[in-house]
């Protein structure tokens, strides 16, 4: 079925889906069974308290309305109480024009930000971009779970229309829906516990004030929530946080991690036997290649796993410094280039692109982060016209690397950045016009080493996962 055909048949399942809940809404409103309670009387705002910004909530008929206002920031009605594990639900008509979310699990401290709502948030995004349902962490690491991960998700929510939201947070396993259609699968543990939050966005156009954004029916459920939990989607992929280790939905779709958190098992040096005896650090849990000269391969060297591997989906957390260079190479033949210099595979750029003069070199940007390294610039594919999603330095961002047989893809914090088919004659060009001309077959052998890269910079590296086809 091609993606437009699966849009057209995914909008008509969400409209029945409508309707069903539609009907089990105004039969249920604001009674209180089968273990559910509903946080909103339809009256008033008791039990919710305002935080951060000045926008505007008020309620009308039954519903609780915010309205944007300009010259202040991000604002939250919040719950008085905190959640831990919980299944939420809530119905909600946003302004076609805004961006807004649903906090939970959030937290307001003193002694973070000054106070800045932070903490996971149900997207809620009419634009076309399409990530509602998806899981970002406000104020915080940001994208979690992109509905660039889930094509189908994209099609759930539904502008101009009441739209029903279901939030399952049990332990460290998070889930969402819209309208019935499953959005988002994070495994995640970094926060237990913290209120619920109607954010309402703040605005940069004065035309953009006075917009409102609507939820009513807004339940939880605290008890017996094994029994509650919708079945998942078996189409929709897990994405995990768990670092340097795997969750059980990956350990049965055949993931396994390529280090151990704890020692050098594994792994060896490019050119060595045994993995370095310096040079490269294992602290807390993270990978550290110690800064030296910044130059290619002049301290202790790369380092590359001892199996090969042809076809994947090897997946890494990595942190770079401010100016640092480094790589994730893959089909690495580690007998070229025993002499000087780095050993020779397809490489992922890791780069400072900001502070890194590497950045402005090669050709059309082919040198930059997330890159084909020498061959084919990163650019946002997932979200034409949208930037790269990194992080930034000295924050951890996320690498993936995919192949299927000649087909191979980046992708950087879950948003593709590079496609290409290595067997195709576009391939064989670039290469024979790169300083990857001089070794036969680059880029086409069945199977080579992962490897991370000594550039003489401090690169930390954690959460390395691989899964085989």
């Amino acid at each position: 079925m091609n993606h437009k055909k699966l849009k057209i048949f995914v909008a008509v399942i969400i409209l029945f889906a409508i309707g069903s809940f539609s009907v089990l809404s105004n039969d249920t409103h604001l009674q209180e069974d089968d273990g559910w309670t509903y946080l909103f009387n339809g009256k008033d705002l008791k039990g919710w308290k305002q935080l951060n910004g000045d926008a505007v909530y008020k309620v009308e008929n039954g519903e609780i309305m915010g309205i944007t206002t300009t010259g202040t920031p991000n604002s939250f009605l919040c719950t008085e109480a905190d959640y831990d594990d919980f299944i939420l639900e809530f119905e909600v008509l946003v302004h076609p024009d805004l961006n807004s979310g649903v906090q939970f699990r959030s937290n307001s401290l003193k002694d973070y930000n000054s106070g800045r709502v932070h903490g996971y948030q149900f997207e809620l995004d009419p634009s076309s971009r399409a990530f509602s349902g998806g899981i970002y962490d406000e104020a915080r690491r940001g994208w979690l779970y992109p509905l660039s991960r889930n094509v189908k998700g994209q099609a759930a929510f539904m502008n101009g229309r009441w739209n029903h939201c279901r939030i399952e947070a049990i332990g460290s396993s998070i889930s969402t829906w819209i309208n019935g259609v499953q959005c988002a699968r994070l495994t995640d543990d970094l926060t237990t516990s913290g209120f619920i939050g109607l954010q309402v966005h703040s605005i940069n156009n004065a035309q953009d004030a006075g917009k409102t954004i609507k939820w009513r029916d807004i339940r939880i459920k605290t008890e017996n929530l094994e029994a509650g939990r919708w079945k998942s989607d078996p189409e929709v992929v897990e994405l995990s946080y768990l670092i340097n280790q795997l969750s059980s939905w990956e350990e049965r779709h055949g993931w396994r991690l390529l280090w151990d958190g704890k020692t050098g098992n594994g792994w060896r040096g490019a050119k060595l036997d045994d993995f370095p005896e310096s040079g490269w650090g294992i602290k807390d849990g993270i990978l550290t290649i110690m800064g030296t000269s910044g130059e290619e391969a002049t301290g202790p060297g790369d380092i590359i796993t001892e199996d090969v591997f042809s076809e994947f989906d090897l997946e890494l957390e990595f942190m770079i410094t401010e100016g640092a260079n480094s790589g994730i190479k893959y089909f690495v033949n580690a007998e070229l280039n025993k002499d000087a210099g780095s050993s020779i595979g397809c490489e992922f750029q890791l780069l400072d692109d900001a502070n890194h003069p590497d950045a402005k070199m090669g050709i059309n940007t082919n040198r930059t982060l997330g890159s084909l390294y020498d061959l084919i610039p990163a650019e946002n594919i997932s979200v034409p016209g949208r930037s790269k999603q990194f992080k930034g330095v000295n924050r951890w961002n996320k690498a993936r690397i995919v192949v299927h047989g000649n087909l191979v893809e980046h992708w950087l914090n879950n948003e593709k950045v590079v496609e290409y088919d290595r067997g195709a004659q576009m391939f064989h060009a670039l290469v024979a016009n790169s300083k990857y001309s001089k070794w036969p077959g680059f880029g086409k052998w069945p199977d080579g080493h992962i490897l991370l890269q000594d550039h003489g910079n401090k690169v930390h590296f954690r959460s390395i996962k691989i899964k085989e086809f």
